[in-house]
């Protein structure tokens, strides 16, 4: 008599039953799809997701002023995930230095299986949520921190560990998944959930749902940043010129907010040591890096703030 199939366990139906999980009725025949058929496919699958993420943009909204007033008060940001949602996290964290010029201490990416897996894959990491409450208690996490819990199932264990003991300290917790109803929503105070759908290639969560959590940290990150005065217009005027593609472009910062030419715009940012900021004070103000630093010191950094309050 042949075994019969095993039966999928309470957790394991669970997991099957999300959205995430679905198989897709337009991409079951992609092994069969020219190059061309398989791209203009994801390419049609893709346009759902801006659509999703445009649901939550109420819940995106709210974490993005909760975050910016906790980073205000001296707290960081958090992100913690695993796989691919592990290593958005991290990429997000790590582009905030160069970008905004804060601190690495302030905005911190942590993945399951830690550094490591950021280059190679540590699966069954993520099925133990007392690694995801060690990282957090390694980290110290206070009550002025936020914690940033993002799986695409939303029901990672590593992920839920971590936001329980996050919890616990009195941070404030931020959900992101792609799917709806799911434990994750249950462990966070503020969720926020773009449900794609089912992707191209069944459970490949690295595509749509990917996608989505991209953009959301996108607008987490730069929306904060743009809040505690991190821009000036749409201009990156924190920006750290590391190399010569910044340096250049912290030129044409320059010139562009002060309305001088390339040379002049270099001439002051030699003049404030490098400081964006600084220069256009002084470009704008006529004033020394030494005036212009400490107007900027008095309005907190926030470069609108201190050219406002000198034209009054």
């Amino acid at each position: 008599m042949p075994d019969l199939p095993r039966q999928p366990s309470a957790a394991e139906d669970a997991v099957i039953q999300l959205a995430s999980e679905q198989v897709n009725p337009a991409s079951q025949s992609i092994d069969r799809m020219s190059a061309l058929d398989i791209a203009r496919l994801m390419n049609a699958e893709d346009a759902t997701v801006a659509r999703a993420v445009e649901s939550q943009l109420a819940q995106i909204a709210r974490a993005v002023e909760a975050i910016a007033a906790r980073l205000q008060a001296g707290g960081r940001l958090i992100y913690i995930g695993a796989g691919t949602s592990g290593r958005l996290g991290a990429l997000d964290a790590v582009e905030c230095p160069p970008t905004f010029n804060v601190s690495p201490e302030r905005v911190v990416g942590r993945i399951a299986g830690g550094t490591f897996a950021w280059t190679a894959a540590v699966e069954d990491a993520e099925d133990r949520a007392d690694l995801g409450a060690a990282d957090v208690a390694a980290l110290q996490v206070r009550a002025e921190d936020t914690v940033v819990g993002i799986a695409a199932s939303g029901r990672t264990p590593y992920v839920l560990g971590a936001l329980d003991a996050a919890r616990a300290t009195g941070a404030l917790t931020v959900g992101l998944t792609c799917n709806a109803n799911t434990p994750l929503e249950r462990a966070v105070e503020i969720m926020i959930a773009p449900v794609v759908g089912p992707e191209v290639i069944a459970g490949s969560t690295r595509l749509k749902a990917g996608t989505a959590q991209k953009m959301v940290l996108n607008m987490l990150s730069s929306g904060v940043m743009v809040l505690l005065g991190k821009t000036y217009g749409n201009l990156m005027v924190d920006v750290q010129a590391t190399n010569a593609k910044l340096r250049a472009r912290a030129l044409a910062i320059v010139a562009s907010a002060t309305g001088v030419d390339a040379g002049a715009a270099e001439t002051l940012l030699t003049a404030a040591g490098g400081e964006v900021k600084t220069a256009i004070v002084m470009g704008l103000t006529k004033s020394s890096p030494e005036e212009a630093r400490t107007r900027l010191a008095a309005h907190g950094g926030v470069l609108r703030a201190a050219l406002e309050a000198g034209a009054q």
